[in-house]
């Protein structure tokens, strides 16, 4: 199976390592004190919390492989080595609606960095993917999920 490269800003790769380590160290302890507990009650096949305390057993260490995995096939990107002539992941891109006349400024990131509230968008989304390459000054349509078209004009490109 081919490995998808994650592509991380270093602050993105600093989150990832810092969730796996709380998860190996911080949060296996505290399901492996769960599970005591619940073995202490007796009986496992009637036992709910032993039940759910090798469920989140599971899930913790289902997330520990993703986020190895996801280490493991990193990209980080060098904000030194990418120039603000164009957009590109890692970009910091300041646009304007041009049907609302209203400004906004978006990071575009890999995937696994999204955060809209943000301003954070993936290099995969409809506006991630139409501002990837073009310049200051362009005007770059998209189509929204509803099926709209919108034009933004790229007014500032920035790290």
């Amino acid at each position: 199976m081919v490995k998808k490269e994650v592509i991380l800003t270093s602050d993105g790769l600093e989150k990832l390592e810092q969730e796996l380590e709380y998860l190996k160290i911080v949060k296996r302890k505290e399901i492996s004190d769960q599970l005591k507990v619940a073995i202490s009650f007796g009986d496992l096949s009637e036992n709910s919390e032993y039940d759910e305390a090798k469920n989140a057993q599971a899930m913790n260490e289902a997330r520990i492989l993703e986020l190895e995995a996801m280490l493991k096939n990193a990209r980080v990107l060098d904000a030194d080595s990418i120039s603000t002539d164009m957009v590109h992941v890692g970009s910091r891109v300041r646009v304007r609606d041009v049907e609302f006349d209203e400004e906004d400024t978006f990071q575009i990131v890999g995937s696994t960095e999204v955060d809209p509230d943000a301003g954070r968008i993936s290099d995969e989304s409809p506006i991630g993917k139409a501002l990837l390459g073009h310049c200051v000054g362009d005007i770059v349509e998209f189509a929204v999920p509803s099926g709209a078209t919108v034009s933004y004009e790229i007014l500032e490109i920035s790290m």
